[in-house]
């Protein structure tokens, strides 16, 4: 299949995808991700890996902003508008919550660290970056995590300086590490 086959084939499940949970958005399980829904399909559907379907995904979107606003807007109807995801937790005992938080916690550690190890330390800091960005975003406009990071992506593919601003930061703080921060 060529790439522009591939492509073509992507945006058709993606808009599919999207009108079939925007009608109905009982299709993304409880406490499940809107996008990673799409992401599924499109692995699915296409046979592909992960990696592949995430990179695909993301060319998709850049080079359809209709499907791209479509996309978000989906995003934000099943993260912000149709859920209240907080209300299960809080009504869980204190005992229950601290062990949900400690598990998180020793998961990400090591998630972290395979990534420092297979990808290198640059990684981890621009994936720990844009956490604190997207988590900061969450807060301050009041919407849950996927709808800030959704809304964080769109941004930063309309905005390439900040993708250099980011980059050049990881640098920054890499000569730190080395003793040399200017």
């Amino acid at each position: 299949m060529s790439i522009k086959d591939q492509l073509d084939s992507a945006r058709r499940v993606i808009n599919l995808e999207i009108t079939k949970v925007t009608l109905n958005s009982s299709l993304i399980k409880n406490g499940g991700c809107a996008s990673c829904h799409i992401l599924f399909k499109l692995i699915e559907t296409l046979s592909l890996n992960e990696s592949d379907a995430t990179d695909l995904l993301s060319e998709v979107l850049y080079q359809d902003p209709q499907l791209n606003e479509r996309f978000i807007e989906m995003v934000e109807k099943i993260h912000m508008k149709d859920r209240l995801m907080g209300v299960r937790f809080s009504i869980k005992s204190r005992e229950a919550k601290d062990r949900y938080i400690d598990a998180n916690i020793k998961n990400t550690i090591s998630e972290l660290s395979t990534e420092i190890k297979n990808y290198g330390a640059e990684i981890a800091l621009r994936k720990l970056l844009l956490s604190l960005i997207s988590v900061q975003l969450a807060q301050n406009i009041g919407v849950d995590h996927h709808a800030a990071i959704e809304e964080l992506y769109y941004y930063m593919k309309k905005n390439e300086d900040i993708s250099t601003l980011i980059f050049e930061f990881i640098n920054k703080i890499c000569k730190i590490n080395n003793g040399n921060y200017s």
